[in-house]
């Protein structure tokens, strides 16, 4: 019966094209409009690292002067490396990685490539366990290589396919700045969307191309990236290593709702110690966000893209109602040829599901439309000068769910058109044909 229906309503769209194309060219410019949305805020919005985002979490203690305190005021974002080392040290995480962003000017081996300069990171070895991170060739460094302060170095896959041409570079010479590195670790393809882990150097950057020991990248200096807030003394000659200053980023990983709570206690236990040798004059302000709690409080996703969803989906309500309307005056001309199927035996069900069945034909054509202008939407977007333009791509959820979008449009659009059609008393029309 259905290849019957779709034959029908093969026939149907065939008589009349130009209302055919306006039904499809309104569902295909609403659901383009939409898809083109959601894939942006879907890219923007998503878990960073779905696996462990749970168990991750953000501290945030303020060791600040008590100048322009204001009541209910949030902690820094960051922390200095002073609270950072002592915080770290203490162990009472499962995990716990410092981190800062920086700067490597890279010096090639041999003379085929010109030195460069390029993004780094330096932190503390349990930065690889604790985000998950993939490795092509090696491993991450030890706590031992952080204690001796080693001069190792991860780099990334990219990095590795400049410099070596994608061979495993474990174990040779990386040379930054002057200083010889030794490579432990080569990281395979890897970026967490968005930029969760420091939101300073921005919230959809690409990950860092080396990572280097917190300590050996900041005694041989080599180049620190991010915001510093100081007061006080404004951190005297070392700002990197003194208590007054914040720069940088502190993550826990804590496995269980009563470790969180335990770390909870253990931050205030700390900030009240530090307050007794004569630091942290502030009243006490912990907090501990979770992974989408940071993402969240950070406010990562521009507002203007759920401003958009929300009008590209106001659109497609725009594009629903004028589908109604086409379908509605499209299937009401055709009464006399439902009163005749009605009057040689065709139920109302049977004329009901083979107006469907053309409402839902229209949706597929829609759905074709409404993909191609998404894919061109979302070319326009990777145009874009934005950090986060390059990953608006569509991808196998966002493509099933355009066709079942479309399907849907389109068989709500038909609704009232096929019920009303089946309202027809085929004695009425007969006699008035």
């Amino acid at each position: 019966m259905f290849r019957y229906y779709a034959w029908l309503a093969g026939r149907s769209l065939r008589k009349n094209p130009a209302l055919t194309a306006l039904m499809v060219i309104a569902i295909g410019l609403g659901i383009g409009a939409s898809i083109t949305t959601l894939t942006v805020l879907r890219v923007l919005s998503g878990d960073p690292i779905p696996q462990k985002s749970a168990v991750l979490f953000h501290p945030q203690i303020d060791p600040a002067d008590i100048d322009d305190w204001h009541e209910g005021e949030e902690p820094p974002d960051l922390i200095g490396y002073v609270d950072g080392m002592n915080l770290l040290k203490a162990g009472k995480a499962d995990r716990q990685v410092l981190l800062t962003g920086g700067n490597a000017v890279i010096q090639p081996e041999g003379s085929a490539l010109d030195p460069f300069r390029t993004e780094a990171r330096f932190t503390t070895a349990d930065f690889f366990p604790i985000f998950d991170v993939p490795m092509l060739y090696g491993r991450g460094w030890t706590a031992e290589d952080d204690e001796r302060r080693a001069r190792v170095a991860v780099i990334t896959r990219s990095l590795n396919d400049k410099l070596y041409g994608g061979a495993n570079s474990v174990g040779r010479t990386l040379r930054i700045r002057g200083n010889d590195f030794q490579i432990v670790g080569v990281v395979d393809h890897w970026r967490p969307t968005p930029h969760f882990y420091d939101l300073v150097t921005g919230n959809y950057a690409e990950v860092e191309d080396v990572f280097v020991p917190l300590d050996v990248g900041l005694d041989l200096k080599l180049g620190r990236n991010g915001t510093m807030n100081c007061w006080g003394s404004g951190g005297g000659a070392d700002p990197e290593h003194s208590p007054d200053c914040v720069y940088m980023q502190l993550w826990v990983e804590l496995g269980t709702p009563e470790k969180r709570a335990a770390y909870m206690t253990f931050l205030n236990n700390y900030v009240n110690e530090q307050r007794a040798l004569g630091r942290f004059p502030r009243p006490n302000s912990v907090k501990l966000r979770s992974v989408m709690e940071w993402l969240d409080y950070q406010k990562v996703v521009p507002s203007d893209v759920r401003l958009q969803v929300w009008l590209a989906l106001g659109f497609l309500v725009v594009c629903l109602v004028n589908t109604v309307g086409l379908m509605l005056a499209k299937f009401l001309r055709r009464s006399g040829e439902v009163a005749v199927r009605r009057a040689i035996g065709a139920s109302r069900r049977e004329v009901f599901a083979q107006f469907l069945v053309e409402a839902g034909a229209v949706g597929v054509a829609g759905a074709g439309l409404g993909l191609l202008l998404a894919l061109l939407g979302l070319w326009a977007v990777r145009q874009q000068p934005g950090d986060y333009a390059s990953l608006a791509h569509i991808d196998l959820p966002m493509l099933l769910a355009t066709l079942a979008l479309a399907l849907l449009t389109s068989l709500v659009s038909g609704l009232l058109p096929a019920w009303r059609a089946c309202q027809v008393a085929p004695a009425l029309q007969l006699k008035s044909d």
